[in-house]
């Protein structure tokens, strides 16, 4: 007899289904795990044996073997621990086969037979919801999952629950949906003293979703007003919020499944690598122009980043999407990033000063800046150069509602702002989800 159990294999914003198959044969006592299989997925033996121990199973003195099919489909992560251990136990006779035919397992397992936590339950939710399933995932990532809506969510602690469960001994609870958390308001521009100009061309960058490079003297205030533009913002709208939080899943950094409304701000260290920066790695995670999907990413000290660096943005920024390509799969992930950069006018700061300019001038600001290639300057729509200390006081109204009129009349011009897309186009992977959800953000 072959066991059967669903799960998943993530390759970007997209679950696909993968089917584990598991069966006990006579034979050599052997446990056997083939499917194209990473260091991780191999390892699952271990922790699955060491799991059922903790329950005082034994695995029968026979030939394991457990398929992950697809077959040539790559498999990454410990999300199929449970997947896998819930089709030995179903080979082995100890939880009913039809039963568990009606879920998709993710989890890893710990060695004394709790299930932990792992990346991309929310896309898992989606994808079980989409084929009409339930959903087995951790307990502490039950609140995430309650986001798919119309779904059976079994949000097991342990091994041992689940098996109680099953068998109708202890019902396990349903989890709580996450919490749809409102914008929290970051740095403010009533904080920047003077520089009226210069909010002026951050008003109006962020009206229009586009680029904006900063220039000027340290200490003048690049980086407080960069801060600032996310407290500007309008809102993540129901669509936009989930479609982040699938990012988040994915990277697992989306805690107790709670789903903010504030729009992402990434600013990556001018050390960071191209991996870092786009994605990828030896397990493909999304990366920093990812993370700040429909949000800010914020690059200060634009020349010390690495030239390749820059130059792998370049299409991200113009198709808004990245996607990183291996020799077993293309991942793609979503990009649609505002960029704001900061610099220095040259090395030392101080172009034009003549009591702190160095003495090569104008050379030296030529070479700093020629650090930056002209096709990434090209796609800053705007580049504030006088940037100065000014400490005037601060007289304009409030920024947020103008840019919310600026962006309703966009959206009645054209259907759409330049860098942010309206909640009337959702992505496929997220549109069933976002049809079922979008009455709670608004509550």
């Amino acid at each position: 007899m072959v066991a059967l159990v669903s799960t998943v294999a993530y390759l970007g914003l997209e679950a696909r289904g993968v089917e584990v198959q598991c069966q006990v044969s006579p034979g050599m006592p052997a446990f056997k795990l083939v499917g194209l299989p990473d260091k991780a997925v191999g390892e699952s033996r271990e922790r699955v044996q060491s799991a059922l121990s903790a329950l005082g199973l034994a695995l029968p003195p026979k030939r394991i073997t457990v398929n992950l099919s697809p077959a040539d489909l790559p498999k990454e992560g410990s999300h199929y621990d449970l997947p896998i251990a819930l089709a030995l136990l179903a080979a082995m006779g100890v939880v009913d086969l039809e039963q568990i035919a009606d879920y998709v397992a993710v989890g890893e397992l710990a060695l004394d037979g709790r299930v932990l936590p792992s990346p991309g339950v929310l896309l898992a939710a989606i994808h079980a919801s989409g084929q009409d399933k339930g959903l087995i995932c951790p307990a502490a990532q039950g609140p995430e999952a309650r986001w798919a809506s119309g779904i059976d969510v079994i949000a097991a602690p342990d091994l041992i629950g689940l098996l109680n469960h099953m068998k109708g001994t202890h019902r396990l609870p349903q989890p709580l949906q996450g919490v749809a958390e409102p914008a929290r308001r970051m740095a403010d521009l009533k904080q920047v003293k003077g520089q009226e100009t210069a909010k002026r061309a951050l008003e109006i960058a962020a009206a229009g979703g586009h680029n904006l490079l900063m220039i000027g003297p340290p200490g003048a205030g690049k980086s407080l007003m960069a801060s600032c533009l996310p407290g500007i913002l309008p809102e993540l709208t129901p669509a936009e919020a989930l479609e982040v939080s699938m990012v988040a899943s994915v990277a697992g950094t989306l805690e107790d499944g709670r789903i903010s409304r504030a729009r992402p701000f990434r600013a990556p260290h001018h050390s960071a690598s191209m991996a870092a920066l786009t994605g990828g790695g030896l397990k493909v995670r999304p990366g920093e122009v990812s993370l700040a999907h429909l949000g800010v990413l914020f690059l200060d000290e634009l020349p010390e980043f690495q030239r390749a660096v820059l130059d792998s943005l370049r299409q991200p920024l113009e198709m808004g999407e990245v996607t990183v390509a291996r020799a077993n799969a293309h991942v793609t992930f979503p990009a649609r990033v505002q960029l704001i950069a900061a610099m220095n006018p040259c090395r030392c700061g101080h172009l034009g000063d003549p009591a702190l300019g160095c003495s090569r001038a104008p050379r030296c600001a030529g070479d700093y800046q020629s650090k930056v290639s002209g096709p990434l300057l090209d796609r800053k729509e705007l580049v504030f150069k006088s940037l100065f200390a000014d400490f005037s006081v601060e007289t304009s109204p409030s920024p947020t509602r103008k840019l919310c009129r600026s962006r309703s009349l966009q959206s009645q011009r054209s259907g759409r702002v330049k860098r942010f897309r309206l909640v009337q186009d959702p992505s496929p992977p997220c549109a069933a989800l976002i049809a079922n959800q979008v009455s709670d953000f608004e509550q």
